[in-house]
């Protein structure tokens, strides 16, 4: 719903979920230096061919793409963030976005490729998430794992309000956003240094266009923005469900501005599944970040884009005259 009220925006432009933006970061040591052209048009034959990118469902000519990338600036951001901004180009809009839930755990990553990037972060009642990951058709992990997720979010979350520069964090409740669409996007509008647009407040209107049609799992997308949903987990959640989610989640929950059901304690075989589920989780994220430290020893060429005047101005290239007019703010 995020995703489709910044589409609409008229000098915005948010693609479907791809898949190709992290898995090129942890495979960056395969594809060498992206200052050599051959390097570059390898790594963008694999975004715009692999078909598990999902590169198809952006619409961009997959030959113009890696034809832009060779001849673009050689960073490993440049190359992954002219996918994006071709995909914006398709519209006429000069700023582009990206989401998928999972990028809360690589922020430090996404600066890394994107110095000027601002982080919209959307919080829901973790009780309602929990709910709706259980039903969704692609999710094949158990209810442990899917509270285990929210608590990481909004961890993450706090981290990033506390630590990321002014103007880089935006964070806003689902719950706010569904009761009043104009006041909250007026106010997400103002962070990223936009104007607000009426047309926000109706993303039914985009989505036939811009929700793949395989992802019958967003069909309220195609209808009016509404609170209704808020607090189903109240009949889609087992009372074992619930008790569990507040007795891991409440503080957090709480904090957020969510009321407790009072449900009974948890049981303790409840309790202990959760605690070795966070805990393999912890641990497998861990592993990835010793990995990605060692990668970083052994970086085979620059990672920060350079498509932006921003993105220049902080890597301290000058905006070549013949291409200024392609170059935005951010």
């Amino acid at each position: 719903m995020l995703q489709l009220m910044l589409h609409a925006h008229p000098r915005v432009a948010v693609p479907p979920e791809t898949r190709f933006l992290l898995r090129a970061y942890y495979g960056r040591r395969a594809y060498g230096d992206m200052r050599q052209a051959a390097n570059r048009r390898r790594l963008a034959e694999w975004v715009a061919g692999d078909q598990a990118t999902r590169f198809g469902e952006l619409g961009v000519d997959p030959e113009a793409y890696v034809r832009r990338v060779a001849e673009g600036p050689g960073s490993l951001g440049s190359v992954l963030g002219e996918a994006f901004r071709s995909y914006a180009g398709r519209f006429g809009k000069p700023r582009w976005g990206d989401k998928r839930p999972a990028y809360f755990q690589h922020v430090e990553v996404l600066l890394r490729l994107f110095p000027d990037a601002q982080f919209v972060h959307l919080v829901r009642d973790g009780r309602d998430c929990v709910a709706s990951l259980k039903e969704m058709p692609w999710y094949t992990l158990d209810v442990h794992h899917a509270i285990a997720t929210w608590a990481e979010a909004v961890d993450h979350g706090r981290r990033h309000a506390g630590r990321l520069p002014a103007g880089t964090y935006h964070e806003l409740r689902y719950e706010d956003l569904t009761a009043d669409p104009e006041r909250e996007l007026n106010r997400l509008c103002a962070f990223l240094r936009e104007e607000y647009d009426p047309a926000m407040c109706e993303p039914r209107r985009i989505a036939p266009a811009a929700v793949p049609a395989r992802k019958v799992w967003h069909g309220n997308t195609h209808r009016e923005v509404t609170p209704a949903r808020v607090g189903s987990w109240q009949i889609r959640l087992e009372p074992w469900e619930i008790a569990l989610c507040e007795e891991v989640l409440g503080e957090r929950l709480q904090e957020h501005g969510y009321e407790l059901s009072g449900a009974s304690p948890a049981l303790p075989r409840h309790l202990l599944a959760y605690r070795r589920t966070a805990a393999r989780r912890r641990l497998a994220q861990s592993r990835q970040r010793a990995r990605d430290w060692v990668d970083r020893l052994h970086e085979p060429g620059p990672l920060a884009a350079m498509l932006t005047s921003g993105q220049l101005a902080l890597a301290q290239v000058p905006a070549p005259r013949s291409s200024s007019a392609q170059l935005v703010d951010r």
